[in-house]
């Protein structure tokens, strides 16, 4: 029985340690003891926190693993590709690596390549910027999280300082990015690589809180596009995968689009996309298993990505109070058929700052995206 390494016991793993053992695969998963949902569906469970690489390293080495992959995180994919490197595995270079999980060697590359993209500028301090002539709104995150942890729109000097220290808070390197605000619709667009080649999936329409932190409270695909905007879609994120130096496994690339039709991207991630992106809402609506094809790239195997004939639309929408709650309920009397999961808890008084803090999930699916948009956000 071939075995393999997953980095991550949190609820975003599950699919993966699931579809893992589904394909007769052991299953052996690296996380910090939490109690997580992880831990319980493991053949086997070690608590090594997930950034301790080379304890990983070592553990992966004894076991003889034949893979090792992690979905939805971009702090498990360092740990990944740091193993399957040493181990000659199926994994992005470790220059890959820095250049899709720091954020500001990624618009450094972008800059570089001419990908579009905001500009931004590096700071540990408000004192960086004395001198720096900035024009409002602008954007501060973290270099390197995700799951828009620390991430504040701000509109004035005044805003500036506390948003920097928060970011700062919340990112490891304990640095932000100061960057202009890119205006338009917000768009996801899901990859798989294999040796450098790149296949497209699927684009995902993203509903946010706005602003100042900007948390999803929603997605559906297929996004509605035209032919024309796909084409320049695929163009524009194959040239940036490229340019990041990704040629195996999933990627999540995050853009806008403006009303000229402008591409600006925001970040693109060398992982599957989370919030069911990648797990639920890629195979309802274009009937390839996504999950599936990360493992098979994993174990050096060329994913498979038949697709059939008939796509259905797909979407989800995350708890933040009672009025998502009732929106759930109103789905079930009217239209029962559609749900195909959910995980929902009971929304209490506490300020949601980031997608950690949701009280859950519902996901749906229909034909046409027009029976989908009633139980979206607004």
């Amino acid at each position: 029985m071939k075995k393999i390494a997953i980095i991550g016991a949190s609820y975003l793993q599950l699919p993966l340690i699931r579809k893992a053992k589904e394909m007769g695969l052991e299953t052996h998963v690296f996380a910090w003891a939490a109690n997580d949902v992880g831990e319980k569906e493991a053949d086997f469970f070690y608590p090594i926190s997930i950034i301790e690489k080379e304890q990983i390293l070592a553990k992966c080495r004894e076991i003889g693993i034949s893979g090792i992959c992690s979905i939805s995180s971009d702090l498990a994919m360092i740990t990944v590709n740091y193993v399957a490197n040493s181990l000659d595995l199926t994994g992005n270079s470790l220059e890959a690596t820095s250049l899709s999980t720091n954020k500001h060697l990624m618009r450094k590359r972008f800059d570089a390549c001419g990908d579009p993209s905001p500009k931004s500028i590096l700071v540990d301090t408000i004192r960086d910027l004395d001198g720096i002539s900035l024009r409002y709104p602008l954007i501060v995150k973290p270099t390197d999280r995700s799951g828009s942890r620390g991430v504040t729109e701000v509109f004035s000097f005044d805003q500036l300082g506390k948003a920097i220290e928060a970011a700062n808070q919340q990112g490891f390197e304990k640095k932000a990015l100061v960057e202009e605000y890119a205006e338009g619709k917000e768009y996801s667009v899901e990859y798989i690589s294999w040796h450098g080649q790149h296949f497209f999936l699927a684009v995902t329409q993203k509903f946010t809180t706005g602003t100042p932190h900007f948390i999803e409270t929603g997605h559906l695909q297929p996004a509605a596009l035209s032919d024309n905007m796909l084409q320049k879609i695929k163009q524009v994120v194959t040239h940036a995968l490229d340019s990041l130096k990704i040629t195996e496994g999933a990627s999540h690339t995050e853009l806008k689009i403006d009303d000229d039709d402008n591409i600006r991207i925001i970040e693109i991630g060398g992982r599957m996309g989370g919030d069911c992106i990648g797990s639920s809402l890629v195979p309802l609506s274009t009937g390839v298993d996504f999950v599936r094809a990360v493992i098979e790239v994993s174990l050096g195997l060329e994913p498979q990505l038949v697709r059939p004939v008939k796509h259905n639309a797909a979407g989800v929408r995350f708890v933040f109070n009672q009025k998502d709650l009732d929106c759930l309920e109103r789905l079930k009397r009217e239209h029962p058929e559609l749900l195909v999961e959910e995980s929902v808890k009971k929304p209490d008084n506490n300020e949601i700052s980031d997608s950690s803090a949701r009280f859950g999930f519902f996901v749906f699916s229909a034909a046409t995206t027009d029976l989908l948009k009633p139980y979206l956000p607004e």
